[in-house]
């Protein structure tokens, strides 16, 4: 890999990132009107609202307030949580490991059955599973994560009762984080039933995330395989010899998951944004049910915080997937 490509990478990534900061400056600061009188109680003086605008960086001019506020942004001060009365940083840091293992628990459910399932259906194609599985995949694509859930809710939760609905882990497990992802930390504890307890708590949440994702990786696949098994290469392995099995595994697979790939680290930004709905839907006390809160109180600061933080993780897992794809395809390593 060229270092002009790295350095071209990290050039775009940063001016994505300043991007980021100007939209959410903007948003929270000019377009609502004053953000001292939404953020000011009800019967506030004027006295309350000046010094609210002391507190928080909203006197002088605008370009000041932005300069001000990206410099304490840059040394990790996102301000003091109205609402929680505690820094925004802190709050925001110690619920990201919840959402970020919900995120990727759906990202390989969605990456995993999604290869699978088109692979499968590569292999048996001109099949009543083809034919199953393009229906399913329509289905997938065309309900929202968010009523997927729901309905998870309602079948596995209510009626079946197979899977709790709501939190990370049973009231009886009472653990102090570590890491603050609990499945790293019940195998770090060596506690096989609060493992369980926190996997069970995942699925629900996990799959419905997952559902609308794993229906696009499995249609992309299986776009790239078909075109895959014609290529020239492929007819020389079948002229060789070899079964059809082991080259889509082991040939075509490979070529296949080049846009793939892409195609992931797109999605994961709005698998990040799709944390939202789902947290609230089954009460996961991550960044998501916090941005629904912040913006319920009126919490500029920690609001400001979330975007940033919502930046930096969807900038920064564009960035592994452009050197991931970088590694898999050397016309664009050496370029």
């Amino acid at each position: 890999m060229s270092v002009r490509y790295l350095l071209g990478r990290v050039g775009l990534a940063l001016l994505s990132l300043w991007g980021v900061t100007v939209l959410a400056f903007v948003v929270l600061r000019v377009i609502p009107g004053d953000p001292a009188l939404l953020m000011a109680p009800v019967g506030a003086s004027q006295a309350d609202i000046a010094e609210i605008r002391a507190q928080f960086g909203l006197s002088g001019p605008i370009w000041l307030q932005y300069v001000a506020w990206v410099w304490g942004t840059v040394r990790g001060r996102f301000g003091k949580s109205l609402w929680l009365q505690q820094d925004a940083i802190r709050v925001i840091l110690e619920r990201l490991p919840a959402t970020l293992e919900l995120a990727l628990a759906a990202l390989v459910l969605a990456v995993a059955g999604g290869i699978l399932l088109g692979v499968l259906s590569v292999l048996w194609r001109r099949t009543w599973f083809e034919s199953a599985t393009l229906g399913a995949g329509t289905l997938g694509l065309s309900i929202p994560n968010f009523i997927w859930g729901l309905l998870f809710i309602v079948f596995f939760g209510a009626l079946l009762r197979w899977l709790p609905i709501s939190g990370r882990i049973a009231p009886d497990f009472e653990m102090a984080p570590l890491t603050g992802f609990l499945l790293v930390d019940t195998l770090l504890r060596r506690d096989p039933g609060a493992f369980a307890s926190v996997t069970a708590h995942l699925i629900l949440p996990a799959a419905a995330l997952a559902l609308p994702l794993l229906a696009v990786v499995f249609r992309a696949v299986r776009s790239d395989l078909l075109t895959a098994v014609h290529e020239e290469y492929v007819v020389m392995e079948r002229m060789k010899g070899l079964g059809e099995l082991r080259i889509i595994f082991w040939r075509a697979l490979k070529n296949a998951l080049i846009p793939t790939t892409t195609l992931v680290g797109v999605q994961f930004g709005f698998l990040i944004g799709g944390t939202v709905l789902i947290e609230a839907i089954f009460s996961w006390p991550g960044i998501g049910q916090l941005t629904l809160a912040a913006f319920q109180y009126r919490d500029f600061p920690l609001i400001q915080g979330i975007v940033v933080v919502y930046a930096v993780t969807v900038i920064l897992t564009n960035f592994l997937v452009d050197l991931a794809y970088a590694f898999l395809n050397p016309r664009v390593r050496y370029a």
